[in-house]
């Protein structure tokens, strides 16, 4: 695809990096087939080809418009288009470029302009959302049913005990996460009772907060960028000092995020100071799937008979973050298998479950259809339970069917530690 880019973009680090991807897409139509806003709306705009098209002309100097900023929102940012594209075009780089330059240009109607203000400040801290969750339980009545979906109707039953303070050598640290402690607490404490049995200490960095992955998303690329610096310096003295003793890896139990500290290296590869710190850490962050594959003989070791096939049936949802973002595939299931669950077959599993972040609060109705149509696909076998692996994802799921929806790492848990 031939450029010319405007004079306000060419030549800047975000004009370079948009021209290579935009040259790479020989506009092939391919992507349209797995992108699930296209399968819903049938519009060429609403799907990955067409959108690559708005940024183009914008990124030329065409006018921007409010129609543009609609068909870049609609964008799960899923991207099951770069799974299926020939020629690997990075368009998730593209969409976040795109979108930077339509909302410095284009003006959001105020209360769009208010929801995405409240999503930003609120959500990346986690002693305010923990409170606004349960503020929520009280008011959930009278919520607007995108926010009322979200709270849910009883608190939790907590986290579980994490493992008390090992000896063990091998160390990782988890990230505790924004939304994650107060909507799905006992995650973390599972994984670190699972990798304590596998002789591993599993702990949460002292001041690690966001990853910046909300703001990003909406548009905040300042702000969350100063998220990510943040999360560095909290972590930088586990990694960079012999003090700590060292860690082998930087754990995931929330494929969103996953995706997002991945991707840090290539965010803050234009910062002087951080560019080294960013990609060392992005090379050291590991889905915890990723950690448990490489454990496997262990972890088969420590089932025993637990591992014979004897659990309830699961289907499990792979995050697109996980499968599209992380390129991480079939682990998750090979290892509840070897945990003893019968797997259920999931039609359409590359497909996304509407969650998307906080797509599903900026984009309701969309979002709404995707979860009812994942939750069939997932529900035609009549499992016990289905599973999955980012936070997002489970509590969007969960708002609209009485089948348990749990993290996968739990189900491992409950198998290894009863």
């Amino acid at each position: 695809m031939q450029t010319h880019l405007a004079d306000f973009i060419e030549g800047t680090p975000e004009g370079r990096e948009a021209d290579t991807i935009l040259r790479s897409c020989v506009h092939c139509g391919f992507c349209t087939a797995t992108c699930p806003t296209y399968q819903l709306l049938g519009d060429e705009l609403d799907g990955p080809r067409g959108r690559i098209y708005l940024i183009k002309q914008m990124l030329e100097g065409r006018p921007v418009s409010r129609l543009t900023q609609v068909h870049l929102d609609r964008c799960l940012s899923c991207r099951s288009c770069e799974t299926t594209c020939p020629s690997g075009v990075n368009y998730h780089r593209l969409l976040d470029i795109g979108r930077g330059v339509v909302e410095r240009c284009v003006p959001r109607p105020m209360a769009e302009k208010a929801m995405r203000f409240l999503l930003r400040e609120a959500l990346p801290r986690p002693w305010l959302f923990g409170a606004a969750v349960k503020l929520g339980r009280w008011m959930r009545p009278l919520l607007p049913p995108a926010l009322a979906d979200k709270v849910p109707a009883t608190p939790g039953e907590g986290a579980g005990a994490w493992p008390k303070a090992a000896a063990h050598k091998r160390r990782m640290i988890v990230l505790a996460g924004c939304v994650q402690p107060a909507l799905a607490p006992d995650t973390n404490a599972a994984a670190a009772r699972v990798l304590d049995k596998l002789g591993i200490a599993l702990f949460e960095a002292a001041g690690a907060g966001c990853c910046g992955a909300l703001r990003y998303h909406l548009d905040a690329h300042e702000r969350a960028l100063a998220d990510m610096r943040r999360l560095i310096d909290a972590w930088w003295p586990h990694v960079d000092s012999e003090q700590f003793g060292g860690i082998e890896a930087i754990v995931m139990t929330a494929s969103g995020c996953g995706a997002h500290v991945r991707d840090f290296g290539a965010l803050l590869g234009h910062d002087p100071v951080y560019a080294g710190k960013a990609a060392r850490i992005s090379a050291l962050t590991r889905d915890i799937s990723e950690v448990l594959d490489a454990e496997r003989e262990g972890l088969a070791a420590l089932l025993g008979e637990a591992g014979a096939g004897t659990g309830p049936e699961v289907s499990f949802h792979s995050p697109c973050t996980l499968q599209h973002g992380q390129k991480v595939r079939g682990v998750v299931e090979s290892l509840l298998a070897v945990a003893g669950y019968r797997l259920s077959p999931v039609a359409g599993a590359h497909l996304c479950c509407g969650s998307a972040g906080t797509y599903s609060i900026t984009q309701p109705a969309l979002s709404t259809r995707l979860r009812d149509n994942k939750l069939a696909a997932l529900g035609a076998g009549s499992p016990a339970v289905f599973a999955t692996a980012n936070v997002g994802c489970q509590t969007h799921l969960q708002s609209g069917t009485a089948t348990p929806v749990r993290h996968w790492i739990e189900l491992i848990d409950e198998r290894l530690n009863g």
